[in-house]
């Protein structure tokens, strides 16, 4: 037997439970993994209350988790890049990486380099494609300024780090306490709160070509009030704004960049080109404090569980 997080109804974290479940087999082209860390993200809240199921029914009991970096325990057929005892990290497809053990696809593994720690790989793949996708479809050019919303945030802490690399000069919005962290990779930071368009113009060097909201509330709203134009604004959570003005979502709820992406990020982080902070590290079977924590929307990073 092996502990896994699961819920039986959507709600609060007060569904969420550890459970003892049957050691997983490898099928053709699995991966089992024993997990040593697994991050977690605000879009499994929004699965377990039931705010996506037009997007991504769910069925009962249900598991819960993406990111994964663990140790391969197993492989199935078909699975053979890959032996026990490797390093690996990735993502699970089936909603069960917060888990000690957990079957994973072999293509959605890639080797975790040896001097990128566990916490780090096993927080990395959502926040980090998600990124990585944001940045991309708003189409930055060197010298031109991009503004991005919780900047300090799991997904726009790596959002301002990889719009510095392609040339841009990025303002990061973001309550003061994480202004040092930003203006050490390069960003201007400005306060999120009333007065902010104001405070944006008065940062910005010239005009703002684009924008990232990794955060919603209103930011693709503040975004067309700045004059960014729609194909260059982009917003990774704010889905309802998206669909009523025309704007991007990049890389979008129905499907993210995969294992190759992945390995840049990861190559990024061994080489110091890339920064993933860790707001906090949690047993699993600390898992409604985990998301008690990240529900407040405050976190400088990523939080992660560990078995």
């Amino acid at each position: 037997m092996t502990k896994a997080v699961r819920y039986d109804e959507f709600g609060g974290i007060d569904v969420l439970r550890i459970e003892e479940v049957d050691r997983p087999a490898p099928g053709e082209g699995q991966v089992l993994v024993q997990v040593r860390a697994a991050g977690i993200n605000p879009g499994e809240a929004a699965l377990r209350k039931g705010a996506m199921t037009d997007i991504f029914p769910s069925t009962f009991p249900s598991g819960q988790g993406s990111d994964l970096a663990g140790v391969v325990a197993e492989i199935g057929p078909g699975a053979g890049r890959f032996s026990p005892g490797d390093e690996v990290l990735g993502f699970s497809e089936k909603r069960a990486s917060h888990a000690e053990l957990v079957l994973v696809e072999v293509d959605n593994l890639t080797p975790k380099p040896k001097n990128v720690p566990w916490e780090v790989a096993g927080g990395l793949y959502i926040a980090g494609v998600t990124a990585w996708g944001a940045v991309h479809s708003v189409q930055l050019e060197k010298d031109e300024t991009v503004v991005v919303s919780a900047a300090a945030g799991g997904v726009g802490s790596l959002a301002v780090q990889l719009a510095r690399r392609a040339g841009a000069t990025v303002i990061g919005l973001a309550s003061e306490r994480n202004h040092e962290w930003l203006q050490s990779h390069g960003v201007i930071p400005v306060a999120y709160g009333d007065g902010v368009t104001a405070r944006i113009k008065t940062a910005a060097p010239g005009n703002i070509h684009a924008f990232i909201d990794t955060y919603g509330n209103g930011y693709v709203d503040l975004a067309l009030n700045l004059g960014v134009a729609i194909d260059r604004i982009d917003t990774t959570i704010d889905f309802p704004a998206a669909a009523k003005h025309g704007v991007k979502t990049e890389p979008g709820p129905n499907g993210r960049p995969g294992a190759e992406v992945l390995t840049e990020l990861a190559t990024l982080i061994a080489e110091g080109h890339l920064e993933v902070p860790i707001a906090n590290i949690y047993p699993l079977t600390h898992v409604r404090q985990a998301y008690t924590e990240l529900e407040r929307r405050h976190t400088h990073g990523k939080i992660v569980l560990v078995p």
